[in-house]
């Protein structure tokens, strides 16, 4: 399996769009890497670039754009509203894949010698990769910014951990690390004060606000025995925050970096910045993220605030973001589009030409044509897929029934479990046709020598073990969808009752179809226990669906 490794640059220029594609195009132009964002801030004057590769992949991609912003970009010439010290002013390794973040500290070491070396640009190491627990925070390093850099080298302290001490004019500083995933994010306000704003960040961030007797503002300053200010911490662990204006949308934003997403997802930042700015007589007005963000962080955020209003999150998971979206206005500055934000999408091989990316008549139309391959098997899955969803439509009608408000819960879970189970079965419709060319693909291969014909003998062993394991599966999932039938036919909205009814229907022809594909390729392996073994299970499973479906239409044509 591949190691993935996500890298996240910060390119101290946002306004001129040459330069920016000058230096993602060295990244877009290397080898074994997906460049998956370009998000450029004007008033920041600030580029948060996302991609992701294998790693030394990623460290080649990484070097060669920060070889290119130090060309272009003029750190002397250099002003935004964001802190920074360098033309390519921080670069984080995320590990994402088989790949441990100890490993993903070596890759960022190694970039950062490169750097430091072979470009002359002064690099810090951050995070995972510091060589000091000081040197963990990225405030520190950059405090004081480009414009402190010379003095720091020359009192001697915090010197680079690679390349010279030396103040380069032009590039400035990098600071090169390894983090867990970090989601940069943007709370809008109505007002046009920074110092509201930062009243609002220094209330929720995790390291709050300095400790003052009397007037928190004027106040005298509130020491501990050695002399060191005391702080009165915010509500929100693991989150860095700042008040800012932002002149291109002529607003304020507190804006904030969520280090760990498992403490402080991004839900809770955005309802406890509501709950702060609501108590210093503001709103909230809408948010925006920046850079890309795990599905699940939107998934969460959704689910959160439909429970918020009693509705069932059982629903398709474009619905749920949709929801997420909205309750955050993370489209009220501009157009938020989950395909381009979603690190998972993104990944996604578009080319791959799926079954289930087809319109109906699509779908139907490719079945019908002479290649072999959607058959049965496929079809038999989305039989599947529909039995599935028609229970969970049921279990959603019934969550949002006028009088069962009481049951919403309830409904909801049911309705979730369905979504699960389609979502596996929506898999199994291309999977299915993947077993078949697996096959094909194995009778291609060449077999001259004897060495050749027992590497395509092998080979068709273990594609018609999986062409026979697939539709199982259909027969197994499908199967599972019946508990949701039985219990929308007998508990659900007795208006929804037949659906219930075709519903269950549905899943007898994906199961019986299912094993009528496993039985047929059962034929051609010779393997005598695995397909008695098989077989044994399926039979069963087919007897136990006959009377299950029974049951369910016994109930739904009494209700009738």
């Amino acid at each position: 399996m591949k190691k993935l490794i996500e890298c996240v640059p910060n390119f101290s220029e946002g306004r001129d769009l040459t330069i920016i594609k000058k230096i993602t195009d060295e990244i877009k132009n290397s080898d074994g890497v997906k460049l998956l964002d370009i998000d450029p801030g004007h008033a920041t004057n600030r580029t948060v670039v996302t991609f992701v590769g294998e790693p030394d992949a990623v460290v080649d991609a990484a070097y060669k754009a920060i070889k290119k912003a130090g060309e272009l970009i003029d750190m002397s010439k250099h002003s935004g509203e964001h802190p920074r010290m360098g033309a390519t002013d921080v670069c984080p390794f995320i590990p994402i894949a088989n790949i441990t973040m100890e490993e993903t500290v070596i890759y960022a070491k190694k970039l950062a010698k490169k750097v430091g070396e072979e470009l002359g640009i002064p690099t810090y190491l951050y995070e995972e990769a510091a060589t000091s627990p000081e040197r963990r925070n990225l405030a520190i390093i950059r405090a004081g910014e480009y414009e402190g850099l010379e003095k720091k080298f020359a009192t001697g302290k915090l010197l680079p951990d690679f390349g010279e001490a030396k103040f380069n004019v032009r590039s400035g500083a990098t600071v090169i690390g390894a983090r867990d995933f970090l989601v940069a994010y943007n709370i809008n306000l109505n007002t046009t004060s920074t110092r509201r704003a930062n009243s609002v960040a220094f209330d929720i961030r995790e390291k709050g606000r300095i400790k003052r007797e009397g007037n928190p503002i004027s106040g005298k300053i509130v020491r501990d025995a050695n002399g060191n200010a005391v702080r009165e911490p915010g509500t929100l662990k693991s989150v860095k925050a700042i008040g800012w204006f932002i002149e291109e949308y002529g607003l304020a934003q507190v804006s904030m970096n969520l280090t760990n997403i498992k403490v402080t997802p991004l839900h809770k930042a955005f309802e406890e910045t509501v709950k702060s700015a609501s108590n210093r007589g503001m709103r909230v007005t809408g948010s925006e993220l920046i850079g890309l963000v795990p599905k699940k962080v939107l998934i969460d955020a959704g689910k959160y605030f439909l429970e918020k209003q009693e509705r069932s999150t059982g629903i398709p998971e474009e619905d749920i973001i949709f929801i997420a979206v909205k309750s955050m206005g993370l489209d009220e500055l501009k157009p938020f589009d989950p395909r381009k934000k979603v690190i998972e999408y993104l990944l996604e091989d578009n080319g791959n030409n799926k079954l289930i990316e087809l319109t109906i008549k699509g779908f139907a139309d490719e079945t019908s044509r002479e290649s072999p391959a959607p058959g049965g098997g496929s079809i038999a899955a989305y039989c599947g897929v529909l039995g599935a969803s028609l229970g969970t439509m049921v279990a959603n009608l019934s969550a949002h029934k006028r009088g069962w408000d009481n049951r919403w819960k309830e409904f909801s879970e049911w309705a979730q479990k369905g979504q699960t189970l389609k979502d596996k079965l929506l898999f199994l419709v291309d999977e299915d046709t993947n077993a078949f060319n697996k096959i094909m693909d194995a009778i291609r291969m060449p077999k001259t020598t004897n060495t050749e014909k027992q590497l395509r003998t092998n080979a068709m062993v273990e594609a018609t073990k999986y062409a026979i394991k697939i539709p199982f599966d259909v027969m197994k999932t499908s199967f599972e969808t019946l508990d949701l039938l039985d219990y929308m036919a007998n508990e659900g909205n007795p208006n929804s009752v037949s659906d219930a009814g075709v519903g269950a229907l549905s899943v007898r022809t994906a199961v019986e179809g299912a094993f009528m594909n496993v039985k047929i390729n059962c034929k051609d392996l010779k393997d005598e226990d695995f397909v008695n073994n098989i077989l044994k299970q399926g039979n069963k499973i087919m007897d136990l669906t006959s009377k299950k479906v029974d049951e369910i239409l016994k109930v739904v044509y009494d209700k009738m």
